[in-house]
């Protein structure tokens, strides 16, 4: 029986807590490649992928076969019972993908945050040390390190307390915001990496240190891309006092930043790289891939989850690995991303609202201020412009602290007129509204 979004809308007021939170008030019954239709049959152009989490398409043809074929085979033994050849294949693809020649082991779990908490359990057996450095404006997640590594408060850590222990934070390479008034990337002294030494001076004993958490690049926190060197940096520092390195590309990874990985992109290579989101091209997956010594540090029965690593996900997985391949989303991804920001550039130059234009790939962003002098962020007007795109047919999401950053997740085969066109709804938007 058909119903409207707004009768939806009441069934789930009554049914679902307040708790999770709607960037739009329509309801999805259809999705394919880069288009959604909602309850009403009003079909959108989807800027935001899921939230990065469908980069080859809406049911790709490819990923939806070779999920149909592992159905028919086997849903579910759970791997700790009795395993099955799809978590292998999937553990040996990330494990040569990933970026580093040296002996690599990975295993799964189910959600960006869990591969997080795994990473830390992973680094705090390997080093025998409890304490967890990360960065302002960063996202980890909702479980409880998850959320504590996470740096934004509403809504995400309000009345949520207490916290765990032994999490220090530092600030990001945040350029555009620069907390050291730096007078460009150009010629910046990475006080923001140095800060690390700092923080081992004043803050916590580096020794007492068994892993730093980093995003390649913001997700959350606004799409924001530090210079490779301050990534390099930090990397040294903590090599030089033993400490493991991981590499959060949750919303980075497969493809989206025009490599397989944003390490890639940045020259870097840590120790652990976390997955989610993309790789399985909507069904729950994600991963721990990293050195083979530090992942057998855990005891045998220390890693592990019921639904981790579930047949159906692997098989959508590895059928997504083969679509990035045959159709060079990668390159896509460079493509993508550089039309976006020529767009965007050109709004930046147009309307003094349009404070900063950056990303990496497809992960692109422009950051809306009310002034360009005091870089005041444009909050409000940021979130009538996702509804003005709604009303006109382009689903999109904002990250920032701020709440300002419109940020854009397209799938990465988006036909050009798609893409024009919702590019089109975000200029004159941004143009009516600011004006």
């Amino acid at each position: 029986m058909t119903r409207s979004n707004q009768q939806l809308m009441e069934r789930r007021q009554k049914a679902v807590p307040r708790g999770p939170f709607h960037v739009t008030d329509r309801f999805a019954v259809r999705a394919r490649g880069a288009r959604i239709t909602d309850a009403e049959g009003t079909e959108y152009i989807d800027f935001t992928g899921g939230i990065g989490v469908v980069g080859t398409a809406h049911s790709h043809p490819h990923v939806l076969e070779a999920v149909k074929r592992q159905v028919d085979l086997l849903i579910h033994t759970c791997f700790h019972v009795m395993p099955y050849e799809p978590y292998v294949r999937l553990a040996e693809e990330l494990n040569r993908r990933t970026p580093g020649n040296r002996a690599k082991k990975t295993f799964f779990c189910n959600s960006g945050a869990e591969a997080v908490e795994n990473a830390v359990k992973v680094a705090r057996a390997y080093t025998g040390r409890p304490a967890v450095v990360c960065f302002q404006n960063a996202f980890h997640g909702r479980t409880l390190l998850g959320m504590t590594l996470t740096s934004k408060v509403v809504p995400y850590k309000k009345g949520f307390g207490p916290f765990a222990p032994e999490v220090y934070r530092i600030p990001y390479a945040y350029c555009y915001r620069c907390p050291f008034g730096a007078p460009g990337p150009e010629v910046c002294s990475l006080e923001c990496a140095e800060n690390l030494r700092e923080l081992f001076a004043t803050g916590v004993d580096p020794d007492s240190v068994a892993a730093l958490v980093v995003e390649p690049v913001l997700g959350e926190g606004g799409f924001v891309v530090p210079p490779a060197r301050f990534l390099y940096r930090i990397f040294e520092i903590c090599r030089e006092h033993g400490i493991v390195v991981v590499a959060d590309e949750v919303q980075t990874g497969f493809g989206r930043t025009g490599a397989l990985f944003a390490c890639e992109v940045m020259g870097v290579v840590p120790d652990l790289i976390t997955t989610a989101k993309a790789m399985a091209s909507g069904f729950p997956l994600s991963g721990v891939t990293g050195r083979a010594e530090v992942l057998d540090a855990p005891q045998v029965g220390g890693l592990g989850g019921t639904y981790g690593g579930n047949p159906v996900s692997c098989a959508a997985a590895l059928a997504t690995l083969e679509v990035i391949d045959q159709e060079d989303l990668c390159g896509r991804a460079k493509l993508l991303g550089e039309r976006v920001r020529q767009r965007f550039l050109r709004l930046r130059d147009e309307l003094p609202v349009v404070g900063e234009v950056r990303g990496l790939g497809a992960m692109m962003a422009m950051e809306l201020v009310t002034d360009r002098s005091t870089k005041e962020p444009a909050t409000d007007l940021t979130q009538r412009l996702g509804q003005y795109a709604l009303d006109h047919g382009v689903v999109t999401i904002k990250a920032g602290t701020g709440g300002n950053v419109v940020r854009l997740l397209p799938p990465l085969c988006i036909e050009e007129a798609d893409l024009e066109r919702g590019l089109d709804v975000l200029e004159a938007g941004l143009k009516e509204l600011s004006g």
